[in-house]
């Protein structure tokens, strides 16, 4: 096993995760398979009881782990399942030593942070990195390993000791360090600084980590004079300084790596420079001009409560930008706060109800994300009846088909009481209710989550066209109440549609409203499992609704290129997940200057 380690200097956000991820492309497209460990040094044991203001989006894995955003990164870019023990947390690690010595595993010695934490961490990386993530038999060739963070941290120093220990034990030949740092210019002078860059690895050396390659951020191409001086402080390698200039989408980060040759300097540390061949990135290439060319826009109203934030709504993001690609538009995102939409607002601040207001009824399709408590819920309510009511393409992600259920039970079945036992425990007409199995006294990793299996109920319906007219899909979920089983009746009399189940056929997992353009609501969370080649079916449908390609889209074709869900699920987007007839089936903002405007001007990869 060889392993690539990549650290952060100077200040954080510099897009660790998107590097790591790039490389990995990189050393893919050579012929090589990949694994990836995102080490998080905070003391949480995973993500999910932190707020996403805090630490962006929880990403969710198919076996219930709540992890790091930058493991969707890894598994996007990749195109492989992650399992939670590729997240590695100080909470996991000092667990597992407690737990340990409780037993009296340690014979009784003093237990240490040197050696029994760093021991700890060495093993966990070594096992992990032995699991196959890619489908195929056997370990991987290499494994990346991210640690989050900035050097000089506190809390990382347990980590950087025991990665330092490991590139001893493991040897030379079979560990790579890349170390993305900062060239910034002062607008003043106009110069690229070494400065910065020259401290943060001296600091990476003072405590026992030499990198091997050096990955610049900054807003242009390093000066050659630049690259010489770094290359003489730094003890790098001239040609092993590579530079992370701004670029026009999140695709063409692998195609720098590769530009400028860093796959061949890691290849020659590892010693695998005679078994690989050259990369070839020909889909990448293909997707980023096409990102680039793209005129005609589709705008979509994200209704959230933390749309300060585009981390933490990442996967949602990239999902709809999956789709929109796929179709063949240009992706604009208007954020709009589901508390601004409220009519308590009109009071107190009437023109940020307006801009609301205008931004929602200015969009082509809208769009409710999952979350969590009553904060903005009415806003979101409004929402779903504003779409359903004026026949705008609607998708409700897990919160967002709650709402949408509780909005048509007022609306539609003159329910005025109906509400979710989550914001209302006592709700006379509760027709979302809490899971019997899911947890009232814990937080963390008490919900329903992992991949789980949905069965259409209905052949004929949009969801089920989209997914390519399949029996049963499993996507991934995170969740803790659902819709009422024993009001389905009600609501399917009243005219909406239960159209996938799971299992028992008591857990409602996707709605529709039959003679709406596209009102769908899922319980899971399709955004977790879209990849760039192979964008979600029902974010598809959402871009393609929105953009008035949908009849042609169910037909299998759109703007004269195949984008039938043939051509959404190609190369086997849902190969292992979506069975036919019942048979066997963090940081991007830091690598781009495209940005989410709030007014929709431009769209980040």
């Amino acid at each position: 096993m060889k392993y690539v380690l990549v650290t952060g200097g100077v200040v954080s956000g510099l897009g660790k995760g998107v590097t790591a991820s790039s490389i990995g492309v990189v050393l893919k497209s050579c012929g090589l398979r990949i694994t990836s460990i995102k080490i998080d040094p905070y003391l949480n044991t995973d993500a999910g009881t932190m707020s996403p203001f805090e630490h962006g989006e929880v990403f969710v894995l198919d076996d219930g782990g709540e992890v790091d955003l930058d493991l969707g990164n890894y598994e996007r870019f990749l195109d492989i399942k992650l399992t939670r023990d590729n997240n590695i947390t100080t909470g996991k690690i000092y667990q597992s030593v407690l737990e340990k010595e409780r037993k009296g595993e340690y014979l009784g010695k003093t237990v240490q942070v040197v050696p029994h934490i760093t021991n700890a961490i060495q093993e966990w990386i070594e096992r992990v990195a032995m699991v196959p993530v890619d489908g195929k038999e056997g370990p991987a060739d290499v494994c990346v390993i991210e640690l989050g963070g900035t050097i000089g941290d506190i809390e990382s120093m347990p980590f950087i000791e025991a990665l330092g220990q490991f590139s001893y034990r493991v040897g030379p030949g079979n560990f790579c360090l890349v170390h993305v740092s900062l060239v910034p210019v002062l607008s003043v002078v106009g110069e690229q600084k070494t400065k910065p860059t020259q401290h943060s690895v001296r600091g990476l050396r003072g405590l026992g980590l030499t990198p091997n390659i050096l990955a610049c951020r900054s807003t242009k191409e390093l000066e050659e004079n630049v690259k010489e001086k770094l290359s003489q402080f730094c003890h790098v390698p001239a040609a092993n300084i590579v530079t992370l200039y701004d670029v026009s989408n999140i695709w063409r980060i692998p195609l720098l790596l590769r530009d400028q040759k860093a796959h061949e300097a890691i290849l020659k540390v590892l010693n695998l420079d005679s078994f690989a061949r050259g990369p070839k990135l020909d889909e990448w290439v293909a997707r980023a001009t096409l990102f680039d060319a793209l005129q005609d826009t589709v705008r979509i109203a994200m209704v959230g409560k933390y749309t300060g934030l585009s981390d933490s709504y990442l996967s949602v993001l990239k999902a709809l930008l999956h789709a929109s690609v796929d179709c063949r538009r240009k992706l604009v995102v208007d954020w709009v706060a589901s508390t601004d939409l409220e009519d308590s607002t009109a009071i107190e601040a009437p023109d940020a109800y307006k801009a609301a207001w205008d931004l929602l009824k200015g969009a082509n399709g809208v769009l409710v994300p999952g979350g969590f408590g009553d904060r903005g819920i009415q806003g979101k309510i409004l929402a779903a009846k504003y779409a359903r009511e004026n026949n705008v393409p609607y998708l409700g992600i897990c919160l967002g088909m709650q709402l949408a259920v509780v909005e048509f039970a007022r609306s539609v079945m003159n329910l005025p009481e109906a509400n979710s036992t989550e914001f209302d425990p006592n709700a006379k007409t509760p027709c979302v209710i809490f899971m019997p199995e899911g947890s009232k006294t814990h937080m963390g990793g008490t919900m329903r989550l992992g991949s789980r299996r949905t069965f259409f109920e209905v052949a004929d319906c949009k969801s089920a066209k989209l997914y390519g007219n399949v029996s049963y899909v499993d996507e991934r979920h995170r969740h803790r109440y659902e819709v009422n089983p024993d009001m389905v009746p009600e609501f399917e009399n009243a005219g909406l549609q239960f159209v996938g189940k799971d299992e028992t056929g008591r857990r409602m997992e996707i709605i529709e409203i039959p003679n709406h353009r596209y009102f769908v609501g899922a319980q899971f969370h399709p955004e977790f499992k879209s990849r760039p080649s192979k964008p979600s079916p029902l974010f598809v449908g959402l871009i393609a609704a929105s953009s008035g390609q949908l009849d042609r889209l169910l037909q299998g074709s759109c703007n004269g290129h195949v984008v039938s869900t043939k051509h959404s699920l190609s190369n086997g987007a849902y190969t292992s997940t979506v069975h036919q007839n019942g048979h066997a089936k963090k940081l991007a903002n830091g690598l781009s200057n495209g940005t989410y405007y709030p007014n929709g001007n431009g769209v980040h990869a």
